[in-house]
């Protein structure tokens, strides 16, 4: 039977389904036998009377999104290797090398003056509601943990409440509201708050505005992400305010001021506008002038994002953060999403994460090889264990120094605020009540929180920060323990050497040997 990596006549993702489920065509995915009489349960169907709206996923402004495509190869395809011998980082001694003692801090930066506790970072939250609706836990829950967080596109121009004269913010309530809730918590200098800029922000100048007004030291200059090969995207289901998004510049679909389509609206005919962000126009003298430009504004350090595009843009991204000295590079790749990504591009739009990471991290060694600057790199595309986070730090090693997560850290917060929310309302589910009735007993990390911040501060930390915090908790733990079985007891040590393929298709893609070929000649000297 021939294999079939795509779903795609009904999804979970657009609220629909096959009429026979057991009973599929592989090709077009369509019921074996379409009925004349069928309500139309199928995105086929649905698409016959919502049309449009059935292109992204739903609900939205309470989900987050990603493929369900199956790649020919993905991080499942390796795995980790250990050893029996020595270690690195630390004395070999079996007192002294135990897990807890495995350091995850990170610096990089053009002088290291950038300091995370974890390998971790949040590439990019936006204007979705998912997002603003949950940032008081992920900004406090990753300035406890010293991370890094970046808020992400549009967040100025969807604030109804910014202050733009002449084409140019001069005030906001949003993002002042995003970046003071990280910095209030931020210790001891750990972690970053990023701000990223896409072509409405860029006009807007929202980077300069926070650098000046806010005291924002990272900027993030963003191509693209692995969920699209368009810009960002929200509905608004208000009419002034969409008719406010068209004003500031944004295309708005359909015409929010065209009195035939607000009549419809008025009517019901559909209930929700789309704003859609333009896409950008690469090159290289632009982005020479804008990274120049950012500097002069006061920027400290200066990012690059980019996503699943075809290999010659990777190459470019590369390259241009090396020439121009850029402090990180993000790469996410194809399959996953916060926002109103259209599904059908999720899913079948890319360069898959093992594909993706792997190029990248050909081309950095290509310019490392020959002497030229590689700023510190991230890996982004459905990271959520530790285990999936060691492969990607080995797997990039030794250029990459970041893992970067969204939708798993953004469900950890949502987590911790619904259980909060629960205990507020004595309504504890069975399977949360079992561990207890308060946030002392629920949340792990409690007592090291409440022993750390003090009674009074730890009181007052909204129940996200706390979950999105013991969740990190979780995966530093995990990730020690993978990294001291491999003798690593430090970032710096880990290799390509720490993965084994378990096909040929995966050592074919990625350059890591197969299972079988790992450790040869080193076998044979030992046997003799």
């Amino acid at each position: 039977m021939a294999i079939t990596y795509s779903r795609i006549n009904a999804s979970a993702a657009t609220l629909t389904k096959n009429r026979t489920e057991d009973s599929i065509t592989p090709s077009s995915g369509m019921c074996v036998t379409c009925v004349d009489g069928c309500i139309g349960m199928c995105e086929i169907g649905k698409s016959s009377y919502r049309g449009h709206e059935v292109i992204y996923p739903q609900p939205f402004g309470v989900i987050t999104t990603a493929s369900e495509k199956t790649y020919p190869v993905d991080y499942s395809h390796f795995n980790i290797m250990g050893t029996a011998v020595g270690a690195l980082g630390i004395e070999a001694d079996s007192d002294k090398a135990i897990f807890p003692a495995v350091d995850l801090e990170v610096r990089f930066g053009y002088d290291n003056g950038l300091k995370f506790r974890l390998p971790f970072i949040i590439p990019g939250i936006g204007s979705t509601d998912i997002a603003k609706n949950n940032w008081e836990g992920l900004a406090i829950g990753t300035a406890l943990a010293g991370t890094g967080l970046t808020i992400g596109e549009n967040v100025v121009g969807m604030d109804v409440q910014s202050v733009i004269t002449g084409g140019k913010v001069i005030d906001t309530v949003d993002l002042k509201r995003r970046v003071k809730l990280f910095t209030d918590n931020q210790r001891d200098g750990y972690g970053a708050i990023i701000v990223q800029a896409n072509v409405e922000d860029t006009r807007l100048g929202v980077q300069e505005y926070a650098i000046k007004e806010l005291g924002v030291e990272v900027v993030e200059l963003k191509w693209g992400q692995g969920a699209k090969n368009i810009g960002g995207e929200v509905k608004i289901k208000d009419l002034k305010k969409a008719q406010l998004l068209f004003k500031r510049g944004y295309v708005v679909l359909p015409n929010p001021t065209d009195p035939a389509v607000i009549k419809a609206f008025e009517r019901g005919a559909f209930k929700e506008f789309e704003r859609h962000s333009r896409v950008g126009m690469v090159t290289e003298e632009s982005f020479a002038a804008r990274v120049e430009e950012l500097r002069k504004a006061g920027a400290k350090y200066i990012f690059l994002k980019t996503g699943a595009y075809r290999p010659a843009d990777l190459a470019r991204a590369v390259k241009f953060a090396s020439k121009y000295k850029l402090d990180l590079l993000t790469v996410d790749g194809a399959g996953g999403g916060t926002g109103m990504s259209p599904w059908r591009m999720m899913n079948e739009w890319g360069v898959p994460p093992v594909e993706l990471h792997s190029m990248l991290y050909q081309y950095a060694k290509q310019l490392s090889d020959k002497g030229e600057h590689i700023p510190a790199l991230a890996l982004a595309g459905g990271f959520t264990f530790e285990d999936q986070i060691f492969k990607g730090l080995a797997l990039g090693a030794p250029f990459v120094k970041l893992i970067g997560m969204a939708r798993a850290p953004i469900a950890a917060a949502m987590v911790g605020k619904t259980i909060g929310m629960t205990i507020e309302n004595n309504q504890l589910p069975v399977y949360v009540e079992r561990f207890g009735n308060t946030r002392d007993e629920i949340f792990v990390t409690s007592g090291d929180l409440r022993h750390e911040l003090g009674n009074a501060e730890f009181e007052s930390l909204p129940t996200g920060a706390i979950g999105l915090y013991t969740y990190y908790e979780r995966l530093a733990q995990g990730l020690k323990q993978l990294m001291c079985g491999s003798r690593k007891f430090s970032l710096e040590h880990m290799t390509r050497d720490d993965l084994a393929c378990l096909t040929k298709q995966c050592s074919e893609v990625s350059g890591i040997p197969y299972m079988m070929d790992l450790d040869k000649k080193e076998a044979a000297k030992i046997l003799g």
